[in-house]
């Protein structure tokens, strides 16, 4: 019997795999055991070949050329990852190697990875595939205990190319369109422009926004406060004489409670976490990027292996995950989670109803705990604040709901309506995961009226009016988006669209973009510089807003993308073929560049520096990156850029705030708002005097870990201690 070969998607990974399956020999890019041989891809190792490659005359960027359109797409072998391929390739070639398990990411680009690798690799003999959720060594050992024929995810591979060949004839052939076209670095692509579009969009209703002040008039009576509304319910009045009249005219009246109405409702806890809603959240809480979140869920499903999956877009689990969850709490019976955690276990049998639905289970189920016990003091902070999210919501979710009476009053004083709202909570439910967090923007609701305690009243009871007050202030423009509304936006653009019909198509259609490419787009608008941060809030550039306007109108609609994303799912679940959807790509990049090119309109350069380019002689552009500020060169073939400042974590000694590094070589020195300067040379010497932080502690007791497999050190003991206090 020949020896399997197996193919991670990363060295990390496929390091833990050899390790579980017993491969102890090395190998320059893989492990060998007796049964298996493990090897990995360094993300993609084969890609689309550059337009080049099918044509000379492309290599060079000339409208001339455009549309760029092959009759059949060809892959090449990526340069920097060359070695790496002729290794896997070599493994593959191997007499005793009989058949070949494809473990890389378990999703449409992991896929992806593995096929292009094995056809150019020429691949002919038997494969299965590992389908797993988690990175546990129970869950690698189950996984190939029931490994799927590969032919079973044939069609998730067709929709894998079908994604990139539409993105390299959309892609490729507007960008050079524009970038030729305006002699400017210009780029667009099917999700990225509508995504774009939105917050251009957003800007410009802000900038056409005209403030109106309003008023408010609320009455004060021995037992509560009362807002006043117009007869269609409104609290806000534009006419400050007649509430001003209304006022005088109330005071000292007294009123008659209409109406007492007491309701007990039932709040439901939130779903488990999908990617794009913990993004959302990570975002509310602790400012993290699209792409930060992605990095630490990564890092806690790959290397510490206590969350499951996180490039998923449900939000259930199935039926089968159903009898590990006991021991998914009990990997949680620590630190805080612990009461919460117990008293979940001691109810039998466990609380299903919100978290289990078969029917809304994609590829993977929702982001939760494995069953491998943490350490937390392992974690780094940001890996801690991943993980805390997770913990909550999969205890929140296993919870009953809140439960609370609320009483609405309605009270009237000579003809004109006051309404009061209370609420008494009857059973906190899965607001215990949350006692003392919670997250920005949670339970807004009516901003001119809010909860209050009220007394024991009946309808019919006659109130007097001790005070009135109007209040005023002024109508505010819409908000601008952060990471996680837009992530919102990205993923229910249905919200962008005037229409009913076409926002049921866009809900249908799941959206623009994928859990797992969302924040790759988010990403790609800062790096060019289309969007700029501004706090927690993402503003276009000038760029960004001129290439919207410069786009072909239909590669900016957000429902055509949705479409076109739900057509990518449907071939992935067999119901359409690939050829169909990539012919209409190719038909489609075509029009676009006939449109750039026929269009009347220009570009033009509003960030020009007075500094010349060294290489070319050309203005430089100040653009702010996404680190601090650069000088770029507008000449896309010239490719010269420098950094000017760069954002750092170092805190000033003077006033704590985060310092900017800026200069070059020698001369590089940070500067704080304060004032305050320092040369990089001395702040380097005065870091290594510093006393060990809590990073050096980490490290040291990973190592104490290491060496003692039995008991510990009193130091490192100690350590430890001191270590959870910091985080505390």
């Amino acid at each position: 019997m020949g020896k399997t070969l197996v193919l991670a998607e990363k060295p990390s990974v496929g390091r833990e795999i050899a390790r579980v399956l017993g491969c102890k020999r090395s190998g320059e890019g893989y492990l060998e055991g007796e049964r298996y041989l493990v090897t990995w891809a360094l993300g993609h190792l084969v890609e689309l070949a550059p337009p080049e490659d099918y044509d000379k005359n492309w290599a060079k960027w000339d409208m001339l050329t455009l549309p760029m359109l092959p009759e059949r797409m060809k892959t090449v072998v990526i340069k920097s990852s060359g070695r790496q391929f002729r290794v896997v390739q070599a493994l593959m070639r191997r007499g005793d190697v009989s058949d070949l398990v494809i473990a890389t990411d378990a999703g449409r680009e992991g896929e992806l990875v593995a096929r292009w690798i094995m056809e150019k690799a020429g691949w002919k003999k038997p494969a299965k595939r590992l389908w797993i959720s988690s990175q546990t060594d129970k869950a690698i050992r189950e996984g190939f205990a029931n490994l799927k024929p590969a032919a079973g995810y044939e069609n998730l591979f067709h929709s894998a190319r079908a994604r990139a060949e539409a993105d390299w004839f959309v892609g490729l052939n507007v960008t050079r369109a524009l970038t030729c076209k305006y002699n400017a670095q210009l780029s667009a692509g099917r999700v990225q422009t509508p995504t774009l579009a939105l917050i251009v969009d957003r800007e410009a209703e802000i900038r056409r926004f005209t403030p109106r002040e309003f008023y408010t008039l609320s009455v004060q009576t021995p037992g509560f406060t009362a807002t006043w509304r117009d007869k269609s319910g409104q609290a806000r009045a534009f006419d400050r004489d007649r509430m001003d009249t209304l006022s005088a005219a109330l005071a000292g009246k007294t009123g008659v409670l209409t109406q007492v109405k007491r309701t007990y409702k039932q709040t439901p806890p939130p779903a488990a976490y999908d990617l794009t809603e913990l993004q959302r959240d990570a975002n509310k809480k602790y400012a993290y990027s699209a792409k930060e979140t992605l990095s630490i869920m990564q890092s806690l499903y790959e290397v510490h292996k206590v969350l499951t999956y996180p490039r998923t877009d449900s939000r259930y689990l199935s039926d089968d995950v159903v009898p590990t969850l006991p021991e998914r709490l009990r990997s949680v019976l620590i630190d805080e989670y612990k009461p919460l955690a117990q008293a979940i276990l001691c109810k039998k049998p466990l609380q299903t109803k919100y978290l289990v639905n078969n029917a809304k289970v994609t590829d993977h189920h929702a982001i939760i705990p494995t069953e491998e016990q943490v350490d937390l003091w392992r974690l780094s902070g940001p890996e801690r604040n991943i993980y805390d999210l997770v913990v909550r919501r999969f205890l929140a979710v296993l919870l009953p709901p809140f439960a609370y009476e609320e009483t609405q009053l309605t009270l009237t004083v000579d003809g004109e309506t006051f309404t009061a709202r209370g609420k008494i909570v009857k059973d906190q439910g899965w607001k215990a995961a949350y006692s003392r967090f919670t997250l920005e923007d949670e339970g807004a609701e009516d901003e001119d009226e809010g909860d209050q305690s009220l007394p024991s009243l009946n309808q019919g009871d006659r109130v007097l009016i001790q005070s009135t007050k109007v209040k005023s202030g002024k109508t505010a423009p819409p908000k601008r988006y952060t990471e996680a509304t837009l992530l919102s936006a990205m993923e229910h653009p249905s919200t962008q669209v005037q229409d009913r019909e076409q926002g049921r198509i866009l809900e249908e259609t799941g959206g623009l973009g994928t859990p797992a490419t969302r924040a790759d787009i988010i990403e790609k608008l800062f790096s060019a510089f289309y969007v700029e941060r501004r706090g927690k809030e993402l503003v276009p550039t000038s760029k960004g807003i001129q290439v919207v306007d410069l786009a072909p109108p239909d590669l900016r609609s957000a429902q055509l993308t949705a479409q076109w994303e739900k057509r990518l799912g449907d071939i992935a679940q067999g119901r359409e073929q690939e050829s169909k959807f990539v012919g209409e790509m190719r038909s489609y990049a075509s029009r676009l560049v006939a449109a750039v090119k026929s269009s009347d309109a220009s570009y033009r350069h509003d960030n020009l520096s007075r500094e010349k380019c060294p290489d070319c002689g050309k203005f430089l552009l100040n653009v702010q990156g996404k680190r601090g500020k650069l000088l770029v060169c507008p000449d896309r073939e010239c490719g010269y850029r420098r950094s000017v400042t760069q954002t750092t974590n170092a805190r000033c000694p003077n006033c704590h705030k985060k310092m900017e590094l800026r200069g070059e070589g020698e001369n590089q020195l940070f500067a704080c708002v304060c004032g305050y300067r320092e040369r990089l040379s001395d702040f380097k010497k005065r870091r290594e005097n510093k006393s060990a932080g809590k990073g050096d502690v980490r490290r040291y007791l990973a190592q104490q870990g290491q060496k003692e497999e039995a008991g510990s050190s009193a130091m490192a003991e100690q350590l430890k201690k001191w270590l959870e206090q910091q985080n505390k």
